[in-house]
């Protein structure tokens, strides 16, 4: 291996150590919490490196929303691939995706509801955004009538996913009907497709 080559896997190790830090460190104390003096800390580097990395925090959350949306990517396509026809995979969709906002909120926020410079619904998005999109449009797709624009009708599914997830986290929908709302949005989404 050249000097170039171990240089440049240093160089990538230090960037996923300092995205999983900040990762764990915001779902343990919330993102206000994520400075990067505080990284510097954990992963005992100085700021200097943090910021040949990393403008600022910023840059370091939109690398943990990218490396959020790859592990979502994964939960989505899992869930569609074992589900058994056109409504149990927008359920189990549906699910997977309420379920990982439950159990990663930090993670969440980071991907979908704190400010960041990510190009959502570009041609410039990170691949892993759209692996995510990929994988809610597979599920909407079959349900698509003809002439309907399916990216959009997938960008609808998701806000619905996301509305019933924010609402509910936020406490404004109590959780105790979680189920049965995410059935309703997916059960009369669905009606006209399945």
């Amino acid at each position: 291996m050249s000097i170039q080559q171990r240089r440049e896997r240093e160089r990538a190790e230090r960037e996923r150590l300092i995205v999983t830090a900040a990762r764990d460190l915001a779902e343990a104390e919330g993102w206000d919490a994520v400075t990067t003096r505080r990284l510097a800390a954990e992963i005992e580097y100085s700021q200097p490196v943090l910021y040949s990395h990393f403008k600022g925090k910023g840059a370091i959350m939109a690398a943990v929303a990218v490396q959020g949306c790859a592990d979502l990517a994964v939960e989505l396509r899992a869930a569609r691939t074992a589900a058994k026809g056109t409504r149990e995979a927008l359920a189990a969709v549906g699910r997977a995706y309420a379920d990982f906002a439950r159990r990663r909120p930090a993670l969440y926020d980071a991907m979908f509801t704190l400010a960041t410079d990510l190009p959502f619904a570009t041609s410039e998005a990170p691949a892993p955004l759209k692996e995510a999109f990929g994988e809610l449009l597979a599920v909407v797709e079959p349900i698509t009538a003809d002439g309907e624009d399916k990216a959009l009708l997938t960008e609808t599914y998701w806000a619905g996913l996301h509305g019933l997830v924010t609402l509910m986290r936020s406490g404004r929908l109590p959780k105790r009907a979680h189920e049965e709302r995410l059935a309703l949005l997916i059960g009369h989404f669905a009606a006209g497709g399945a």
